[in-house]
């Protein structure tokens, strides 16, 4: 890992930040199994260093951020109720769309979060989107726009590479590389498999990252969002991560597209165990107060879980509300 630039309650915190996210999305697979997801769902297992990193470099309840299905750790990180998530991951009134949208279509709008999008490259042009307005008003709000490797081949992310260029727009493309697009190997989608390449033909700044040692993506995050908030012009990064779990929460048969050799081999590259390892080998935290942690959040976790699962179910009369408008726009709009 990076020699240690952070603090210790920094460290403490990253270190929190992804056991919490480890817990939340194994009770996500508990939920999907027991029946009582509303939908399908996508885990972070294995990849929560992206997220710590890239989102505590920004400024909370002022940049934007939106990112595909895989969409848990994002909101959780920028101070989303995790009760509210979860309930919405289960199909209940209580969730933030009221469990109309389930995993897949996360959304809060107070913290910046704007989803949460389930076609597959479809919610670029509306992350280039929130730079546009943020830079025609004049803001100096950042955005983060994640997307996988598989959403990296999808044409209209060459399209909104081009505008973002063009326009110069303060957006930053994050591609989550977590080695397969659903089951199909990094090398058999891409016929160049340095997604990091796709910013050159637009003149953009782009590069390839490590997003498994926490520390690494908290350095590089913090000087491209700072470079990104100064200059008012796009970045592309290719961020290197490895999928523990399933594309989806049904994906069981993963020795289809992966042998157990290659699993195996990866449980080395594991972004908490790393942080683990440092932490002991630097005196920051005992592996006592480690373990306290990872039982707190496994607590906490359960909690989430049984809170979410005491929300009603929506009624059937409310279909039709939250979906449309009878608002009449005002004067100048």
């Amino acid at each position: 890992m990076k020699p240690n630039q952070e603090s210790p309650a920094d460290l403490e915190l990253y270190y929190r930040q992804m056991v919490q996210i480890r817990a939340f999305e194994n009770r996500c697979n508990a939920v999907y199994r027991a029946g009582k997801a509303g939908g399908y769902l996508h885990v972070y297992i294995g990849m929560e260093a992206t997220a710590v990193g890239w989102i505590n470099s920004l400024k909370i309840g002022w940049d934007y951020v939106i990112t595909a299905y895989r969409d848990h750790a994002h909101p959780m990180l920028m101070g989303s109720d995790p009760v509210k998530l979860m309930a919405e991951i289960m199909g209940r009134k209580d969730g933030y769309s009221h469990g109309k949208g389930g995993s897949m279509h996360l959304y809060d709008i107070e913290k910046g979060f704007f989803g949460g999008w389930g076609i597959v490259g479809g919610h670029t042009p509306l992350g280039a989107g929130l730079a546009f307005g943020s830079k025609y008003k004049g803001e100096d709000r950042v955005t983060l726009n994640f997307l996988g490797d598989g959403a990296a081949n999808a044409g209209v992310f060459f399209e909104t590479l081009n505008m973002a260029a063009l326009w110069e727009l303060p957006c930053i493309f994050i591609i989550e590389n977590n080695e397969f697009a659903m089951g199909t190997r990094l090398e058999y989608h891409a016929a160049d498999t340095e997604l990091a390449k796709r910013g050159y033909p637009f003149g953009m700044k782009h590069e390839r990252l490590d997003g498994m040692d926490v520390l690494q993506v908290r350095q590089d995050a913090k000087r491209i969002v700072d470079w990104v908030r100064k200059n008012q012009k796009p970045y592309l990064v290719e961020v290197m991560n490895y999928r523990f779990a399933g594309h989806g929460a049904a994906d069981n048969d993963r020795q289809l597209y992966r042998t157990k050799e290659e699993e195996d081999k990866a449980q080395h590259r594991d972004p908490i165990e790393r942080m683990e390892h440092y932490l002991l080998k630097n005196n920051v935290m005992s592996e006592e107060k480690m373990e306290a942690i990872r039982e707190e959040y496994e607590t906490w976790a359960d909690e989430v879980m049984e809170k979410a699962d005491a929300s009603p179910h929506p009624d059937p009369s409310e279909v039709y509300d939250h979906v449309y408008t009878d608002m009449e726009p005002e004067k100048g709009h």
